[in-house]
């Protein structure tokens, strides 16, 4: 990971506690991961604390994946070193990953043009002006175009953080991760940034308790009107509270939850595509496929031969 001058601590800490932290309990080899910087010592955003001894941006040459943090000012050059080090990284195919206006960065290197991003809300008119061969996404948590994944805000960096956990050891491993973090696992990239009302009103107006359910519910069936009977409310309003607290729609959770028990069924070992079509709630083998694909871009063969047990 790269930091700099006025570099984030936030996002210096999510990165480093999703990839830097050992963790003996999960079955797979975990990451190498270090900080460089163009300069040994670092004076972190708002000057509360410097880092020092940092190693220099060699490191960059050698990894798979570069990740590049916030700028305190994204119109700011970031410096010829920077740049240069995630061009040469580009340009042997390691993956970059920049957290909120560290996609201020991976432009200015030239490595967005034509590819999927996204930014703090904030930053989006600015970024868009200066960048105008970038596919900016303005309203959602994070992109995965290929080899480059960009991440909204700060909060966002968790959500991306856990996605590249998922891409690269699979949903069990990912679900693990976000348990050790209680963190929930149901936001995904295609989510808003803006979230309305994120704590509720009232008490009685949480979904934590109908999310809970659900999710022990899912080969039953489960659909909208069944959610909001549960809940005790009308679809519409059950609607308006996924909106403001989990700023996305009851259908596409319960999707996504359902694809995500789907992978976890094949990690552990299960073969029989209608089983776990029907265990996961997605009802045939033929919608599993569709789902899966459009979710993680691998058939269910191509999935289990990834990230089944004993692979």
């Amino acid at each position: 990971m790269i930091v700099s001058a006025g570099s984030n601590p936030f996002e210096m800490g999510v990165a480093t506690e999703l990839f830097g932290l050992r963790r003996p309990e999960l079955p797979v080899g975990w990451y190498d991961f270090t900080l460089c910087s163009p300069t040994p010592t670092v004076r972190m955003h708002a000057g509360f604390f410097h880092l020092s001894d940092v190693p220099g941006l060699d490191a960059v040459d050698r990894a798979d994946t570069v990740i590049v943090p916030n700028r305190p000012d994204p119109l700011e050059d970031p410096g010829p070193e920077v740049l240069a080090a995630i061009r040469r990284a580009a340009a042997r195919g390691a993956r970059l990953v920049s957290f909120c206006t560290g996609t201020f960065t991976l432009a200015a290197a030239g490595v967005l043009d034509g590819r999927r991003a996204t930014t703090h809300w904030r930053w989006t008119a600015e970024f868009t002006a200066r960048y105008p061969r970038v596919d900016l996404r303005p309203d959602v948590l994070f992109t995965d175009d290929g080899r480059v994944i960009t991440a909204a805000g700060s909060a966002a960096a968790l959500d991306t953080g856990l996605h590249i956990v998922r891409t690269d050891h699979g949903a069990e491993i990912a679900a693990a991760v976000s348990r050790r973090l209680v963190h929930p696992a149901h936001r995904d990239g295609g989510q808003r940034q803006f979230i309305e009302h994120p704590v509720p009103e009232t008490a009685d107006a949480s979904l934590a308790p109908l999310l809970a359910w659900a999710t022990e519910h899912l080969a039953e069936g489960l659909d909208v009107p069944a959610l909001a009977a549960r809940a005790a409310v009308s679809p519409a309003t059950l609607h308006r509270r996924f909106r403001a607290q989990l700023a996305t729609t009851p259908l596409a959770w319960l999707t996504e939850q359902r694809i995500t028990l789907a992978c976890r069924l094949m990690e552990r070992g299960e073969d029989r595509l209608d089983v776990v079509a029907r265990t996961s709630g997605l009802g045939t083998a033929t919608n599993l496929r569709t789902q899966l694909r459009r979710r993680t871009g691998l058939t269910p063969t191509e999935y289990r031969r990834r990230f089944a047990a004993g692979r």
